[in-house]
């Protein structure tokens, strides 16, 4: 990992909440993602199951927590299995965690190799009447392969089919909503890393620069800072490339008096940023750009301020709507007719915005989060209205990341990254 160690303090309150909401009698397991193959001996680059990373800190393959809070014995309430390390594999693939190592970084003091989980899991079953099955119930996922916890679902609950079924998702959508102070701390570093590469970028853009070379400037300061890269799929796009809202080609050339839309953020330690910023190719918004910016600027502004405690999420789209329809007329892109003849469920601002306001961000970009729920202090989200013009050549999306604040504004995550047009230009004219 390039990160620096977490505090095994954050997994020893996180599973104290976790385990606080099980039934009695219940025993949960969670798993380590696969290693995804490529072709050949290829493989992807290995990325944590969130829910174990969260739970544990543990950060690598073949690795397995079991949680039994009313397990008879103390040993048994907590218990990390892991893939036995050697000489060869040090050699072959570097340093894995030692049974002293997995302590340290999660706080769990009964470690076993992974070559011994089924004997113990029988033992455990034994004692248990509940398991907790872990699966993927985020609102936008489409899993189409069958993940390493998928596997084991099915393998579990064949093999124990008089155990009562219960599901750990509904619990970490809520636990992982909120977040603790040193996960707050972990995704500013996150910002302050995306912030270090936007203003990297600032002054090397010019007309004729390239989208992919933008994107290059970025994954080195991201890196350079112990990052390991894109938190997502960096969108990094001119001109009418804008007004495809997930365009990830990042080929093309960047020409004088366009737009570059970028939706570029770093991680830090599995944690998420999320930023978006527009940007002059020549260093100068035009008139109309900017007054279209200024538009989407106050859009976000306005929005933000609604982020307060007990602000349902369905609710705060239709007032960010209402919010970006007074600007559209503004701008001239709509009419009082369009407005009066709009389709309620697609209203008329909709045809220029299309997408959502916030997302609930944390250890995965669209963190898990309950939305019909009322938002919580503590809570992570996005705001990044955008108003896109195909017949103009241009798109422009602005985005921050804000925590819910008990009483008052949110706090902003980013607001130390520029956002006003006139710093913006001023940066790159440097």
């Amino acid at each position: 990992m390039k990160y620096h160690q977490i505090d095994s303090k954050l997994f020893v309150k996180n599973r104290a909440k976790f385990t606080a909401q099980m039934k009695p009698k219940g025993i949960a397991v969670f798993n380590s993602n696969d290693i995804y193959p490529v072709s050949a001996d290829s493989t992807l680059p290995f990325a944590q199951h969130r829910d174990i990373f969260y739970l544990s800190g543990v950060d690598q393959e073949e690795s397995i927590l079991v949680l039994f809070p009313d397990a008879p014995y103390q040993h048994q309430k907590e218990i990390l299995f892991l893939k036995e390390t050697s000489e060869h594999i040090a050699i072959w693939e570097g340093e894995k965690l030692t049974k002293e190592r997995a302590f340290e970084v999660s706080g769990i003091k009964t470690v076993y190799w992974l070559q011994d989980f089924h004997k113990i899991l029988f033992e455990l079953m034994t004692y248990a009447e509940t398991m907790y099955i872990n699966t993927n119930e985020h609102y936008r996922q489409t899993v189409e392969t069958e993940t390493r916890e998928a596997r084991f679902v099915k393998w579990w609950k064949e093999q124990y089919p008089a155990h009562a079924v219960a599901k750990s998702n509904p619990i970490l959508q809520k636990l992982r909503s909120v977040k603790e102070p040193e996960e707050l701390d972990l995704i500013q570093n996150a910002c302050n890393i995306t912030e270090k590469g936007f203003r990297r970028l600032l002054p090397f853009v010019k007309p004729g620069v390239t989208e992919y070379e933008i994107e290059a400037e970025l994954i080195h300061e991201f890196i350079r800072n112990r990052s390991k890269g894109f938190a997502y799929t960096p969108i990094i796009a001119s001109g009418n490339n804008a007004n495809v809202l997930h365009y990830i080609e990042n080929n093309q050339p960047c020409n004088a008096g366009d737009l570059i839309l970028l939706d570029v953020a770093a991680e830090y330690a599995n944690y998420s940023s999320d930023l978006s910023r527009t940007i002059p190719v020549s260093g100068k918004y035009s008139d109309r750009q900017k007054a279209v910016y200024n538009a989407v600027l106050r859009v976000k502004n306005e929005a933000t301020k609604m982020l307060v405690p007990g602000t349902l999420w369905k609710e705060y789209h239709k007032e960010v709507g209402k919010i970006m329809t007074s600007e559209l007329l503004g701008l001239g892109l709509i009419d009082k007719a369009d407005v009066q003849n709009e389709n309620p469920d697609w209203p008329a601002y909709k045809k220029y915005f299309m997408h959502g306001t916030s997302h609930h961000m944390g250890l995965d970009t669209h963190d898990y989060g309950l939305l019909h729920e009322p938002m919580q202090a503590n809570m992570v989200f996005t705001v990044e209205p955008g108003i896109y013009i195909p017949a103009e050549g241009f798109g422009i999306r602005l985005e921050d990341n804000v925590v819910i604040q008990e009483t008052g504004e949110p706090f902003n995550l980013m607001g130390n990254i520029p956002i006003e047009a006139d710093e913006i230009e001023s940066l790159m004219n440097a």
